[in-house]
């Protein structure tokens, strides 16, 4: 019985130890899960990098493709035109068939060969040159006398009583200019195309005129002020009417618009007969009557133009930041939005297109903001404009050149 009790235990035994292999192989299907749960970590984490990797790689290469280059480059020398010193070349403003050349003692017109088509003596001490459409206007800043021309020849040339500060025409060939006063804030005195002085408005108590614009059809005359005599700013824009009466011109206040916000306007325009004013940072329109701000983010406004209708603003966020380019259509919607460049050099305008010199590379864009030409230039350029045949013919430190 003793023998069948030690056979029992030693089965027993031999049980216990078949279960030792079993408890082994327990521990080998927790470390093949562990090793499985790993590698699923590890497929999802490369996964994911891939998915980054993909991602960046897109995105780089747009960024490295928006900086590739312009779609032509472009040896200005190698254009049409003339060269010059860069001294010469800073008196030349593109105009017509050719170029305006501003010196203190002449005003020249020249063609696309640097050819001296006619010109006239002036005695100017700070000569400034603005065209507008066919209209070429240079006066004597805080001066006294300035000329007005276009590429068949000169119009005439008036004497001022007090000293010019800026000037703006029309489509209908007026000129407004705005002079200092003795007794005064300053004057705003309306020129016919003949020469004609139609009206002089001073300014008692709107204060400083600082800027004026025609409407389109140069029935609307408006004039920014800024009137500093109080405890705050007050900025005034005074709207005249022109009206023509037989062969007689005459002028009447029209309207008298002001804010609340102590703003300088120092730019307006007219888009259509909608009045536009801007300050430094900001839209104002005339709506039912009053100024309204309109609600757009511009930080520093730096260029306000018109093209058919549209608005194109030039600006940036602030300091050290990329200048942009807005474009808002007649409803007050933006068509195009977006960075532009780091230097802003120049812009031009006619009236179905607009450029821009930025850094070494102009745009060329139409007026709902699509960028139809863009080179890259091989010399700074100083200024630019459309002249005839829509060509854009640009100034740089060479010379003058077309480039379209």
């Amino acid at each position: 019985m003793n023998r069948e009790m030690d056979n029992k235990e030693k089965v027993k035994a031999k049980k216990k130890t078949t279960n030792k292999p079993a408890a082994k192989k327990n521990n080998g299907s927790v470390s093949q899960a562990a090793i499985r749960k790993a590698l699923t970590i590890a497929v999802m984490i490369f996964s994911l990098v891939l998915i980054i990797s993909i991602a960046l790689i897109f995105v780089v290469s747009k960024k490295i493709e928006s900086l590739a280059g312009a779609d032509a480059q472009i040896k200005l020398s190698a254009q049409g035109g003339f060269e010059c010193e860069y001294s010469e070349a800073q008196k030349l403003y593109p105009y017509g068939d050719g170029c305006i050349k501003v010196t203190s003692e002449r005003i020249a017109y020249l063609n696309l060969t640097g050819n001296e088509i006619f010109s006239t003596m002036v005695s100017y001490q700070n000569p400034q040159c603005v065209i507008f459409g066919d209209t070429v206007t240079v006066f004597d800043r805080d001066g006294y006398s300035f000329t007005v021309l276009d590429k068949d020849g000169v119009w005439y040339s008036k004497p001022m009583a007090n000293p010019i500060k800026s000037v703006q025409m029309s489509d209908a060939g007026f000129i407004a200019v705005i002079t200092g006063g003795e007794d005064s804030y300053g004057d705003v005195t309306l020129f016919d195309n003949s020469g004609n002085q139609l009206a002089v408005w001073t300014s008692y108590n709107s204060g400083f005129p600082i800027c004026c614009a025609f409407n389109g059809d140069s029935s609307l005359l408006a004039v920014s002020t800024i009137n500093t005599s109080g405890a705050v700013i007050v900025p005034y824009i005074r709207v005249f009417s022109i009206y023509k009466n037989d062969k007689v011109y005459e002028v009447f206040d029209n309207a008298v618009y002001t804010t609340d916000d102590s703003v300088i306007f120092a730019s307006i325009c007219y888009v259509g007969n909608k009045l536009c004013c801007f300050t430094s940072n900001s839209l104002y329109e005339v709506k039912d009557n009053n100024l309204a701000k309109m609600n757009y983010d511009f930080s520093a406004i730096s260029y306000v133009k018109t093209v058919n209708g549209n608005l194109f603003v030039t600006y940036s966020d602030g300091i050290s930041q990329l200048n942009k380019l807005a474009v808002i259509d007649s409803k007050d919607a933006i068509l195009y939005n977006s960075n532009i460049g780091t230097n802003i050099i120049c812009v031009a305008q006619n009236k179905t297109s607009y450029a821009i010199s930025v850094d070494k590379r102009v745009f060329i864009i139409n007026s709902n903001g699509v960028i139809t030409n863009d080179y890259s230039v091989d010399e700074d350029i100083i200024r630019m404009n459309f002249i005839s045949g829509n060509k854009l013919c640009v100034v740089s430190a060479s010379g003058v050149h077309t480039i379209n």
